[in-house]
C-alpha cells in the first residue's frame, strides 16, 4: 500500500502532543516500525533498524509488542544473498484486526472488511431503496449487514476495530463524527447515525462518499502527489487530494464539481442555481439524455412507507451498466449522451486544473464504469481549455476501483489508522 501522506501524519501527532514522553515516543516509535513494515514488508528487523534510524535493540522490543498484539507476523528465516545471519521476514497479519467499510447508496447498502494488507476479506451488498424512506429503516438494515460482515470477518480469524460509513452527503468537519448534515438524494437533514443505530458500541463514524472514494485511489488506486477525483452515483461527488492529503475544504465543501458552472444562463439545476455540471453530466441528465425512460423514472420514484418499492423491478435495475451496455452495443443516443456529459465533464475539470494543476484527475464511481465513452470528449475539452501547458492525456484515466471506492475507502481508514497508529488504534498498553 501507497505511504503517501504518513510521515506528514506521524509529525502531526508528535506537534499535538508537544514535548515528548517515555510513553509518547514508544507510541511514535511504534507507529514508526509499523508504517515502515506496512510500506515495504517482508523486511527483517535489521532491515527495519536500517530503515528508520533506530537501534536493533529498540526495533527488537517494538517489534515484538506489535507481533503480540497480532499487527505483524515473523516468518521464515529470510536469506538475502549478504554476509551475516539472515533475518526473519516481517510482514503484516493478515488474519489480525481489521477495518469494516459500510456505504449508503440511494439504491443499495455496502459493507466490507480490509485485513492490515488491505485485501478484502468481507464483500456484501443488498438493494435497498433508500431515498425517501426513513433513516431509521436504512440504518436499521445496514446494522444488520455490518453485523452479518463482522461475523464472516471473525469465522475468517479477524477482528473488526473500527468502522466507518461512507454517505453520498455533508458531514461536520470535526473528527470523528457520526452526524450527517444533508444528504439530499436520501432526504436526510441533521441525521446522527450513533443515536439511531441498533447495537451499542459499534456504531460507525461518518465521512462523505466522494471524499473516502478520492482516499481508496491515494491509498489502493493509481492516485498519486495532487489529483482531483471525480465520481458519479445519483449526484456528482468530487474531491481534492493536495500532496497525498484530503483537502476538505475550510467548511468541508471542497470538491463540490456538480455545482461548479459549466453553462451560465443553462439548464436549472436540483439546487436552484442554472448552469452547474450536474444537469449536463449527472446520472439522470445522461439516462434522460439517452432516452431511459424507466430507468429515470426508478431513480425519482420514492420509497413506499414500509420501506418498500413501488417498482417491482427497482432493485434489479443498474442503470450505469445499462448505459455501458448500449454504449458498447453502439446505440447512437447513449453515445451521444455521454459524449455530451464528457464535454460538460471537461469544461468543469478544465477549471480545477487551471486553478490547482494537478498531477492528475481521476474518474471514480460511475464515472469508471462509463469512462471509454467520456474520456474522448473530455480530453478534447482539456486540450481546448487547458492554457497554461500542453495537458497530457494519460494524466485523465478511470479509477481500477470503480464504484466500490467509498465502501473500501471507508475500510482503509481504520487499516490506515492502525499503519501509522497502532497504539492509539490497537495496542491500549502503549497509548
Amino acid at each position: 500500500m501507497a505511504a503517501d501522506g504518513q510521515q506528514a501524519a506521524d509529525g502531526d501527532l508528535a506537534a499535538r502532543r508537544g514535548p515528548a514522553s517515555q510513553q509518547d515516543m514508544r507510541r511514535q516509535n511504534l507507529a514508526l516500525v509499523m508504517r515502515t513494515v506496512a510500506a515495504a514488508h517482508p523486511l527483517s528487523r535489521a532491515d527495519v533498524a536500517g530503515r528508520t534510524g533506530l537501534t536493533r535493540t529498540a526495533v527488537s522490543s517494538l517489534v515484538d509488542e506489535l507481533i503480540g498484539g497480532g499487527l505483524l507476523l515473523e516468518g521464515e528465516l529470510e536469506r538475502s544473498g549478504r554476509v551475516g545471519r539472515p533475518g526473519r521476514a516481517l510482514v503484516l497479519n493478515g488474519n489480525g484486526p481489521a477495518g469494516l467499510g459500510l456505504e449508503i447508496g440511494v439504491e443499495h447498502l455496502s459493507a466490507c472488511v480490509l485485513d492490515l494488507r488491505g485485501e478484502v476479506r468481507v464483500e456484501l451488498h443488498r438493494p435497498a431503496p433508500n431515498a425517501g424512506r426513513p433513516a431509521e429503516q436504512t440504518i436499521a438494515e445496514l446494522a444488520e449487514l455490518a453485523g452479518l460482515a463482522e461475523r464472516e470477518a471473525v469465522e475468517l480469524g479477524l477482528r473488526v476495530v473500527g468502522r466507518v460509513l461512507a454517505v453520498p452527503g455533508s458531514v461536520p468537519l470535526e473528527d470523528p463524527t457520526s452526524r450527517v448534515e444533508h444528504a439530499p438524494n436520501l432526504g436526510w437533514h441533521q441525521v446522527d447515525v450513533t443515536e439511531l443505530w441498533p447495537g451499542p458500541g459499534t456504531a460507525p463514524t461518518v465521512g462523505n462518499e466522494a471524499n473516502l472514494g478520492a482516499l481508496a485511489e491515494l491509498w489502493q488506486g493509481t492516485g498519486s502527489g495532487t489529483f482531483v477525483h471525480v465520481s458519479a452515483g445519483e449526484g456528482i461527488g468530487g474531491a481534492l487530494v493536495l500532496d497525498g492529503r484530503l483537502f476538505p475544504g475550510v467548511r468541508g465543501f471542497a470538491g463540490e464539481l456538480g455545482h461548479l458552472t459549466v453553462r451560465p444562463d443553462g439548464r436549472t439545476c436540483s439546487c436552484g442555481a442554472r448552469g452547474c455540471l450536474e444537469p449536463y453530466a449527472g446520472l439522470a441528465a445522461v439516462l434522460r439524455s439517452a432516452g431511459f425512460t424507466d430507468e429515470l423514472d426508478e431513480l425519482s420514484e420514492p420509497a413506499e412507507p414500509d420501506g418498500g418499492s413501488s417498482l417491482t423491478s427497482r432493485q434489479d435495475r443498474d442503470p450505469i451498466a445499462e448505459l455501458a451496455r448500449r454504449a458498447e452495443e453502439g446505440d447512437p443516443d447513449t453515445r451521444r449522451a455521454l459524449q455530451h456529459a464528457g464535454t460538460a465533464l471537461g469544461t468543469a475539470l478544465a477549471a480545477a486544473v487551471n486553478l490547482v494543476d494537478p498531477d492528475s484527475l481521476v474518474l471514480g464511481g460511475g464515472y469508471a464504469d462509463l469512462a471509454q465513452w467520456l474520456l474522448p470528449a473530455m480530453r478534447t475539452e482539456l486540450a481546448a481549455l487547458i492554457r497554461v501547458r500542453p495537458w497530457p492525456e494519460e494524466a485523465l484515466r478511470a479509477s481500477p476501483l470503480g464504484r466500490r471506492g467509498p465502501v473500501l475507502g471507508a475500510a482503509l481508514v481504520t487499516v490506515r489508522g492502525l499503519h501509522t497508529d497502532p497504539a492509539g488504534l490497537w495496542l491500549p498498553e502503549a497509548a
